[in-house]
């Protein structure tokens, strides 16, 4: 009673300074945003059908010299506008995208000093987004940021799905509680297979933050357009279940160094009744910039295979030679006899791709320094243009084109971002040189310049350098550590993928992530952009020393997550050996498209289940994948979305009838049908299974 008298006041008060202070708003079919000056602090509200989303919280920012910018506003001019447009990407879910909102632009004006500062609203049928914007003017031109006080103040205590507010890393398992119970100091400690953990606020959360409330409210918190800005965390209070924004701060201590004119990232907040909205929700694209990458017929979505997984379960290495100080008498190093980027051993890649149609190979470990790349905070420790010498970069060029195979480019930096910029333009330029049309780039260990973080402003803008001189190049880039998605893909769309999260090589070198991991991931680090997440694991025990390593998942769910784990550049991440095994159930992998007319949404709920059907581009096939999390479940799948009238062949790659992720993961089935839009597919998931269709006209 104490909790819902204390939401009615703050709502009656809210209303009072409304009728007060001549409110402003903006709405969008269920969607309303309410904008207040509360005794010269400017505060939003968000309604969705008309119950809260986000109380009454406070907006602003702290500056440095005690320079607020929280209060003593007055609101100097307002405007609205209705937008309605309609856009392609240049890849995607869909191949058109609906651009309509409300907007209202909020002027505010400090009197002393003189000083503006403007709050954009954009107010969609599926959430809210808002960004500040400091014109150009006298009284602030250079100055800094040391805090955000942007708040979230929550309707209730709210189901959550959360990883702790890392500077430098979002590869937690997620937790699933309550916002009162929210305390990180547990799961921080205990994660020490993650190289680097900073998380100094026992309280704080990453974004994309999901959450459901007890009537049925999916609402998701995150960020669109980050550029030349910290990555924002939520500070949480267990009490009160306000969000406070919590910005990565710099190797200084402040938050941003800002130069006006300047526009904030985007703050988003997609909410439904429907979990199945949240994630067909394209509010984080939509406020992004449209592409500045005026050709872009050179990007083109992918699969690959690569020389990664067998270095992972460790069967082969990384390293040439084990000491990076152990050479011959004629000062060369000495071989380990384990290096897996080896010329043979790369054709041998090769071969299966030409054989099975895969565009792409991925080689890690090719270039020389891995001997001591991490651990030691060093600057100086690859060269991106001098290979091993058992890795014959000529032959290979030269045997790739001429089995129609694209080379994928691998630059990991161990952190050193500073000896990844000086060499950029040469590493790109080689790539050019030798036909590698796409990179995978990687930042494990602590950052250079030290102090930095991987999600702080200064290696956010590094990024984004990256991304433009690879676009500079015509290259496409796969980002491994960096600051996770938001929405960026569409301004940049040669970015075409980042890891950023907590991926599938997690089950080969530690306890792995469980089986409900896959039905969190597309809410959380899903919502700002396309995955790394190398799925397609075949061979599911036994390939690692260690015998208590296994996938969570079954063979069916590892098809399943070509879907429901989107990514345009796809890996099918098992070694050759392992899909030779079963080529019955390979073939889904070969099919399966990257690249998407339409996607619908079937069925989803936040840690138990996701069910997504997929239009490959420019053709009739479809793609379904379904996944459940620890718990088996029935599933049934309308096909109404196919062309009515039309017949098609379905196959259905399914768990066997004794599968379990646990004791029988490699267990499947695989049976044919004839299927119309009339027809219900009743499927049966196994405990950690999935099932993968594909479905192609007659």
């Amino acid at each position: 009673m104490k909790k819902i008298f204390t939401l009615l006041l703050s709502l009656f008060t809210f209303n009072h300074l409304i009728a007060q202070n001549n409110s402003l708003s903006a709405s969008m079919d269920k969607v309303k945003l309410e904008f207040v000056l509360n005794n010269g602090k400017p505060e939003y509200a968000v309604f969705y059908g008309g119950k809260p989303v986000i109380k009454p919280s406070e907006m602003g920012f702290k500056l440095a010299d005690d320079a607020s910018f929280t209060g003593n506003f007055s609101v100097s001019s307002s405007e609205t506008k209705t937008v309605d447009t309609t856009w392609s990407p240049v890849w995607g879910e869909v191949n058109r995208i609906r651009n309509h909102y409300q907007q209202l632009t909020v002027h505010l004006t400090q009197k002393t000093p003189a000083r503006a500062m403007d709050i954009i609203f954009r107010v969609f049928a599926d959430g809210v987004g808002f960004r500040y914007v400091f014109p150009k003017q006298h009284n602030l031109q250079y100055f800094v940021i040391t805090d955000e006080t942007t708040q979230f103040a929550l309707a209730g205590d709210y189901k959550t799905f959360w990883i702790p507010g890392d500077y430098d890393t979002n590869e937690y398992p997620y937790t699933t509680s309550r916002i009162s119970e929210i305390d990180n100091r547990q799961m921080v400690k205990n994660s020490t297979e993650i190289a680097i953990r900073i998380a100094p606020d026992a309280h704080a959360v990453q974004t994309p933050l999901m959450m459901k409330t007890a009537d049925g409210l999916y609402i998701n918190i995150h960020e669109a357009a980050l550029v030349d800005f910290p990555a924002m965390q939520l500070h949480v209070d267990n009490s009160s279940y306000k969000l406070t924004a919590s910005l990565v701060p710099n190797a200084v201590g402040t938050k941003a160094f800002v130069h006006a004119p300047f526009s904030t990232p985007w703050r988003t907040i997609v909410v439904s009744d429907k979990a199945t909205d949240i994630l067909a929700s394209k509010l984080i694209l939509n406020l992004n910039e449209p592409s500045k990458i005026k050709n872009t017929s050179w990007i083109k979505p992918m699969k690959f295979v690569g020389v990664w997984w067998e270095m992972q379960t460790g069967k082969g290495t990384w390293i040439y030679s084990n000491y990076p100080d152990s050479l011959s008498a004629d000062g060369k190093l000495i071989p380990n006899g384990m290096h897996s980027a080896n010329t043979a051993n790369v054709k041998h890649y090769i071969d299966f791709a030409a054989k099975n149609s895969i565009p792409g190979v991925l080689v890690e470990g090719w270039n020389i320094g891995w001997e001591d790349w991490f651990g030691f905070w060093k600057e100086n420790v690859f060269s991106f243009v001098t290979p091993y010498p058992d890795f014959n970069i000529d032959e290979i060029t030269r045997y790739a084109a001429a089995k129609g195979v694209k080379m994928i480019m691998h630059n990991e930096t161990s952190g050193s971002a500073t000896d990844y910029e000086r060499q950029l333009d040469t590493a790109y330029k080689y790539m050019n040189k030798y036909g590698y049309t796409a990179v995978k780039t990687g930042y494990v260990g602590k950052i250079i310049p030290r102090g930095e973080h991987h999600d702080g402003q200064w290696m956010v803008n590094h990024y984004l350098r990256v991304a433009q001189k690879a676009a500079e190049h015509h290259v496409m880039l796969d980002a491994h550590e960096p600051v996770r998605p938001t929405g960026l893909q569409r301004t940049y769309p040669n970015w075409m993928a980042s890891e950023a999260g907590r991926g599938n090589e997690y089950n080969a070198f530690t306890i792995g992530s469980p089986p409900e991991h896959e039905t969190i991931m597309p809410f959380t680090r899903l919502m700002g952009g396309p995955m790394d997440y190398t799925p397609g694991i075949f061979k599911l025990k036994n390939y690692s020393s260690d015998p208590n390593r296994q996938m969570h998942t079954t063979l069916a769910k590892q098809l399943a997550l070509y879907i429901t784990m989107y990514s345009p550049l796809q890996m099918a991440a098992d070694i050759p050996e392992n899909y030779e095994k079963h080529p019955d159930a390979f073939q889904f992998i070969k099919d399966v498209a990257t690249d998407w007319d339409d996607t619908k949404i079937l069925e989803a709920e936040p840690g138990d289940y996701i069910t997504i059907a997929r239009k490959e581009k420019n053709s009739n096939n479809w793609f379904i994948g379904a996944i459940t999390d620890e718990n088996s479940r029935n599933s049934t799948i309308l096909l109404n979305f196919l062309d009515k009238g039309k017949k098609y062949t379905a196959t259905v790659y399914a768990d066997g009838a004794d599968a379990d992720w646990k004791s029988n993961p490699e267990s499947y089935q695989i049976k044919k049908m004839t299927v119309t839009s009339a027809t219900k597919l009743n499927l049966k998931l196994a405990k950690g299974g999935g099932a993968a269709i594909s479905i192609k006209p007659m």
